[in-house]
């Protein structure tokens, strides 16, 4: 053997050298328990639904996954902490459709929602429900809508750029009206303020609002989604109260940070989705309204690409204001 044919085997021998050792972590994965952030408090409708996808994914990857609530920032502190992370399949995010309109409301957040993370499986979509308390004599959309342009009316969300805010803001626009923001740290929170009225009115998902409009101490005025909620199929939909471009898709999802091998992303994806179809998580799944998106991984990410630029284009046509 020639002296460069040694020398061209040797440098491709070392240029292989750093992807043996991912390429070796990657066929162990996982080997010790995984951390799940999600970026909302306890009791959100994202946090209902990833500890419900969470706890039968433990079991198929034989490791415990660990959820941590890092609330705050409409969902950009624990957002910033997943893509700060090794990039080892170790540490993953359960967000929301905040992620794609957190660059509109927090341009100058300490990450780009979409390069610094990547997603992995969508577990659904979720209507949203614009909820308000029963003093309010408030009954349909159009009587909320009337009343919100003749006085000075209140919406709460669970954050600034959250889905909350955001289905919220979609509503405003399209129906014409001005409201003040009252942002809160979490849903359960915002919707404890809407129940008692010191709050006029909040979009919430159909997850977290269920509670309070079966006890009586909400009433659920519309969805946001393009067709009736299976969760509440006696409510209409925005578009049918009639608000055309009020509707707003509220998706939840696994993401991991960006960088991370293609083949854990793949088992992740491949994992999800047969615990999507479990009969047990499908039960858990119909009261909530959750419907399929069963896209893949490269979807999931056009989908965010997509809707970070329609976000862009909205807050800045409309003029909107972050508060």
């Amino acid at each position: 053997m020639t002296t460069r044919r040694k020398l061209l085997l040797l440098s491709g021998a070392v240029l292989a050298m750093p992807a043996l050792p991912r390429f070796a972590a990657a066929q162990q994965w996982p080997s010790k328990p995984i951390r799940a952030i999600v970026p909302f408090g306890a009791g959100s409708s994202i946090d209902i639904i990833g500890r419900i996808m969470l706890e039968p994914l433990s079991a198929a990857l034989g490791q415990p996954i660990v959820v941590e609530n890092r609330g705050g920032g409409g969902g950009t502190i624990g957002t910033a902490l997943v893509a700060r992370a090794e990039p080892d399949g170790y540490t993953l995010l359960i967000h929301a459709s905040a992620h794609s309109a957190a660059p509109a409301a927090y341009p100058r957040a300490p990450y780009d929602a979409g390069r610094d993370l990547s997603g992995v499986a969508l577990f659904g979509s979720v209507p949203n429900v614009t909820v308000i308390s029963p003093a309010k004599g408030i009954k349909t959309l159009k009587e909320l809508v009337e009343a919100a342009k003749k006085g000075s009316f209140t919406f709460a969300s669970a954050g600034v750029g959250s889905a909350t805010h955001w289905a919220a803001e979609r509503l405003r626009l399209a129906a014409g009206f001005n409201a003040v923001h009252v942002p809160f740290k979490g849903g359960p929170e915002a919707l404890t303020q809407v129940a008692s009225g010191e709050v006029d009115f909040m979009s919430i998902g159909v997850s977290s609002g269920l509670p309070f409009i079966r006890s009586g101490r909400l009433i659920p005025l519309a969805v946001s989604t393009l067709k009736r909620s299976s969760a509440l199929p006696e409510v209409p939909t925005t578009i049918e109260a009639g608000y055309p471009d009020s509707d707003y898709t509220f998706w939840n999802g696994m993401l991991v940070p960006a960088k991370t091998p293609p083949e854990l992303i793949n088992r992740l994806h491949e994992e999800t989705l047969k615990v999507l179809r479990q009969p047990g998580v499908i039960e858990k799944f119909k009261p909530q309204g959750i419907e399929p998106m069963p896209l893949k991984p490269a979807e999931f990410d056009a989908l965010i690409a997509r809707e970070i630029e329609s976000n862009i284009a909205i807050v800045k046509a409309a003029g909107l204001k972050f508060n």
